[in-house]
């Protein structure tokens, strides 16, 4: 038990220590540090007496002690030993403080990028799923379609965001095409790879019992693709995430990706840095939901 928490205490009292020492970041910003070696603090001591997979406690334990020590050093740097250049690389303390403040702007402009990432996404598994479970089931269409997905499946989706803004009438509608674009090709092929490569004789055991083409595509066929799809999907994810902070970074006026890029042009680096530790906050959140949505679909592998 010593082991597992020994690092992240140590760092804990590096972290605090160093917050109580006078720096450049103001004192409303060491106190915001403080507060956030706490609640790491805090986190990793509740999961240790709860939490009764010693591998999941000696994880949480190390990325707690990793984050610790990134602050810690990034406080040295740049509040206390002042190396760095304050104007490019501000003191944590302060970029949490101003965290805490941009907060509820971020948070509309989070609004605002999760309904076009949410309609290009959804869109994409909505046609690609189905379609590749079609194509994936009878082979001669495969054979003619597969020589077509390696052709149009490697071409960088931001290239064409330029011609989307330019023919569709707005600019959500050009976003999420171009997401449904970076989302559709990953989800398809996986998903046609996945169908084409099942045991055949799971097939002929279904069509032994006479299972008709419906049942057979999304009781048998569909349930023996889903890791190749829950692969796709991930893949998708991914893409989309770039897709839209590149088409938010264009033409936006809004967003979590309009935000860095706005504050970019103004030289606010303190803002910038916000805005990209709130993107990377919420693809956290958004990708532990998926992977519990893949736990949960692939149970019957555990």
């Amino acid at each position: 038990m010593k082991k597992m928490i020994g690092p992240a205490s140590l760092f804990f009292l590096l972290l605090v220590l160093s917050g109580l020492l006078p720096g450049r970041s103001a004192p409303a910003g060491n106190n915001y540090l403080i507060g956030l070696a706490v609640i790491i603090q805090v986190i990793c001591l509740t999961n240790l007496f709860w939490n009764k997979n010693k591998a999941k406690v000696q994880a949480c334990s190390d990325v707690a002690a990793l984050v610790m020590a990134f602050l810690w050093l990034w406080d040295l740097f740049t509040g206390r030993l002042e190396i760095l250049n304050k104007f490019l690389y501000p003191a944590p303390g302060n970029i949490l403080k101003l965290f805490t403040s941009e907060f509820p702007v971020m948070l509309k402009g989070l609004f605002n990028s999760i309904q076009l990432l949410a309609g290009g996404y959804i869109l994409a598994l909505l046609i690609a799923i189905p379609l590749a479970l079609i194509i994936g089931w009878r082979g001669r269409l495969y054979l003619a379609v597969k020589p077509l997905t390696k052709v149009l499946g490697p071409i960088p989706p931001i290239v064409y965001i330029p011609y989307a803004i330019a023919i569709l009438p707005t600019f959500k509608a050009s976003s999420v095409f171009v997401i449904f674009i970076g989302a559709f090709w990953p989800v398809f092929i996986n998903t046609l790879n996945g169908v084409f490569n099942i045991e055949k004789k799971i097939i002929d055991t279904a069509r032994m019992l006479n299972v008709k083409e419906m049942p057979m595509l999304f009781q048998v066929i569909l349930p023996g693709a889903l890791p190749s799809i829950i692969t796709g999907a991930t893949i998708g994810l991914v893409f989309s995430f770039i897709l839209l902070t590149a088409a938010e970074m264009i033409g936006a006026t809004s967003g979590i990706g309009w935000y860095v890029k706005y504050f970019s042009d103004f030289a606010d680096y303190p803002r910038v840095i916000v805005g990209i530790i709130f993107m990377g906050f919420v693809v956290t959140v958004i990708t532990y939901f998926f992977d519990r949505a893949e736990s949960y679909l692939l149970r019957w592998r555990r």
